[in-house]
């Protein structure tokens, strides 16, 4: 073999091993794309997957922490807790009798609001203090009495005017749990409370635990009162609401609480029944006579149509009194019907006998029940007498 020919081929022979090494790739990847084709996938998506770009992990979420889950965060008011840290308050709020509570409310201009028995506290147990960017209320050894709402409204100042913004406020429902009282302490044994037709009524039986079971009851003939949550409904916060008053309902009613092996009676509350109107009456009157002479006879009338078995009182005004004459009234009550509906007519009528000229003027008759009173008025003229009245009265 002729050794300078080959060394001389050699470097020819290398190029071209490189460039079928080169092009290899490009028969592999285009076999691959024939043998997709012939089993029907779609080239074009294929190469868009050979192109696409690794998948992008995405940032994880920080769960919530639980000690957050159920309280006002965004409330401007929070307890401080033996140890130092603070803590958002919620609807409701739970100490032990004996405990302090303490809370701060935020701004640099704040008002409170507790239980009225405590506004009457001569035991220095409540103490509020002021500074600069929130205001702390103190309540020290604290009994079941103090069972009730606690709320501030604060304004954050700037400059000498604190009231430009907007007033924030936060309230919270403090029960004060105490193993001997059930209910809120009060001193009253008898409470009376009014059944007004159409209008809620309330048995404030309050109770200190939350936990506790309350039940309504009546003291005679003894029975539990069904409550539904319609016409009677139970509130934690305010003790048995009566959305419906009915006759039946009339009577001595008391609540018993339990919870654990404690078992409470609350004050005693005597129900009476008031049939009560919707409305103020709406009087209208009438005079036999616009003008009258001296001497002649005339009546008012004033009437008032309203609600079945509402009572009316009616007073008037007159010329006549000025000189004392004496009223001459006569009322009556009767049914009328109305436009289909059945309604109580009452009336009150004003005599006036042999007028005078003092008895010239404005009458007014007013109409008065117990949601309210109203007035009408009406003038009347008297007239010189006449030749006949003249002489009738003469003889």
């Amino acid at each position: 073999m002729n050794y300078k020919l080959l060394l001389i081929l050699l470097p020819s022979l290398l190029l071209l091993a490189e460039c079928d090494v080169k092009q290899r790739p490009e028969k592999t990847a285009d076999k691959k794309l024939a043998k997709q084709a012939a089993l029907g996938v779609s080239t074009k998506s294929t190469t868009k997957k050979l192109k696409q770009d690794p998948i992008k992990r995405q940032p994880k979420t920080k769960p919530a922490t639980p000690s957050s889950q159920g309280q006002n965060v965004g409330s401007i008011l929070s307890q401080v807790l033996q140890t130092g840290r603070f803590q958002p308050v919620g609807d409701t709020l739970t100490v032990k009798a004996g405990q302090n509570l303490d809370l701060r409310c935020k701004g640099t201009s704040v008002r409170w609001n507790y239980p009225h028995y405590l506004h009457e506290d001569d035991e220095g147990r409540l103490k509020i203090k002021h500074f600069g960017r929130y205001s702390q209320l103190i309540l020290v050894n604290t009994s079941a009495a103090d069972t009730g709402e606690f709320s501030c409204g604060g304004y954050q100042c700037s400059g000498h005017d604190c009231h430009d913004g907007e007033e924030k406020t936060g309230k919270t429902y403090v029960f004060v749990t105490d193993p001997q009282e059930l209910f809120v302490p009060t001193e009253d044994y008898y409470v009376v409370v009014q059944l007004r037709t159409r209008q809620p009524a309330l048995l404030p039986c309050q109770v200190t635990n939350p936990l506790a079971k309350v039940t309504l009851n009546r003291e005679f003939p003894p029975e539990q009162i069904p409550v539904d949550g319609v016409k009677i409904a139970f509130d934690l916060k305010k003790g048995f609401v009566i959305y419906q008053p009915h006759p039946s309902l009339a009577g001595s009613l008391f609540c018993i609480a339990e919870h654990g092996n404690l078992r409470q009676m609350s004050t005693k509350y005597m129900l009476i029944y008031v049939h009560y109107p919707s409305a103020p009456p709406k009087p209208t009157i009438e005079a036999s006579v616009k003008s009258v002479h001296a001497g002649e006879n005339f009546v008012l009338t004033c009437t008032v149509l309203g609600e079945l078995e509402i009572s009316v009182e009616f007073t008037w005004e007159y010329p006549g009194q000025q000189i004392g004459r004496p009223p001459y009234v006569r009322e009556n009550v009767s049914q009328t019907r109305r436009g289909g509906q059945l309604m109580q007519q009452s009336q009150s009528i004003l005599y006036i006998d042999e007028a005078r000229a003092l008895d010239d003027g404005i009458y007014t008759c007013t109409a008065q029940n117990l949601q309210g009173s109203s007035s009408v008025t009406t003038r009347v003229t008297v007239l010189p007498p006449t030749s006949t009245t003249r002489v009738r009265n003469q003889g």
